[in-house]
């Protein structure tokens, strides 16, 4: 009946408000666990290469998958290893590589943030071109309200190294929206946790070469800081943010726990501000209001 109801929810159809209720919470956690990677990311880059952060924090939760798989008696390689890749490709190479080099840039945590936001709407639109749906003009109207308030904040927030962060965030966030839909889709009947386990998995062959080389080649000057960013990225923000956030959307539905996700650039500002001390002005905060808004409104209308 779970999954049943799952399914239903999916399709935009009311689920038992119960399981509404404990999807979007699960949903949360995720969300909560997620808006910690930028200054976490941060953090590791002060002892290791963006490189080696991004390819290495998904080596670190790949082991770890081996060992949650092994452990539950379930084989490395899911039956049909398909749409794992795509998984793979988006949350596991693409969010992590684009973000850590914007951020290596001169992207701080604020602005990184800040663009990130239309995440959610970004994540509904790959959900409507995969399942057909045929959304209102209303979901299109405030999709492109919310991405001409992003570019507004972009070109008039100063300096001109603006542009090749920004781009490599709109590549984080379209990848991050090609491996949440396809992690949701396929949560509707496998656990969420084997869902992230299986495309961290597939994703080793790559990984640990790829780190291995990075470690001897590039300047490697751990400190408890950088450290502890890069187990927060590699435990937390690649493997068990994943488990409550796919749950939450299989359980929830996409449409109703999806919008926990808005609270995310608000979380991460927080978090900046806090463990970084970073300063933003009122356009920051007006323009991640206004993604706010926008993406609200496109997750009551992609129905």
């Amino acid at each position: 009946m779970k999954a049943q109801d799952s399914a239903i929810a999916t399709a935009g159809v009311a689920v038992p408000t119960t399981d509404a209720r404990r999807g979007t919470a699960l949903a949360f956690l995720g969300v909560l666990a997620f808006s910690g990677s930028f200054p976490a990311t941060v953090y590791a880059m002060d002892g290791f290469d963006p490189w080696l952060v991004a390819i290495g924090r998904a080596l670190i939760a790949g082991v770890v998958a081996v060992i949650c798989l092994k452990a539950a008696r379930l084989p490395l390689i899911p039956p049909n290893p398909r749409p794992y890749l795509f998984i793979s490709l988006g949350v596991v190479f693409g969010f992590p590589v684009f973000s850590g080099l914007a951020l290596d840039l001169g992207a701080s945590t604020a602005h990184a943030a800040v663009v990130t936001g239309l995440l959610p709407a970004a994540t509904a639109a790959c959900a409507v071109l995969r399942a057909g749906e045929r959304p209102r003009p209303l979901f299109w109207a405030a999709c492109a309200t919310g991405a001409v308030a992003i570019t507004a904040f972009t070109l008039t927030r100063g300096g001109s190294g603006a542009a090749w962060p920004d781009l490599l965030l709109a590549g984080a966030l379209i990848s991050a929206a090609i491996g949440y839909t396809e992690g949701a889709t396929l949560a509707r009947t496998t656990p969420g946790w084997q869902v992230i386990s299986y495309a961290l998995v597939l994703s080793l062959p790559v990984t640990a070469p790829v780190t291995a080389v990075l470690a001897l080649t590039t300047p490697v000057t751990p400190g408890p800081a950088s450290l502890a960013g890069l187990a927060y990225a590699g435990l937390i923000s690649m493997f068990l943010g994943f488990f409550p956030w796919y749950a939450g959307l299989a359980r929830g539905g996409i449409a109703r726990a999806g919008q926990t996700q808005l609270t995310q650039p608000l979380l991460t500002l927080v978090w900046a501000w806090f463990l970084m001390g970073e300063r933003y002005g009122p356009a920051t905060v007006a323009a991640a209001l206004a993604v706010l808004v926008c993406v609200a409104i496109t997750q009551r209308a992609r129905t």
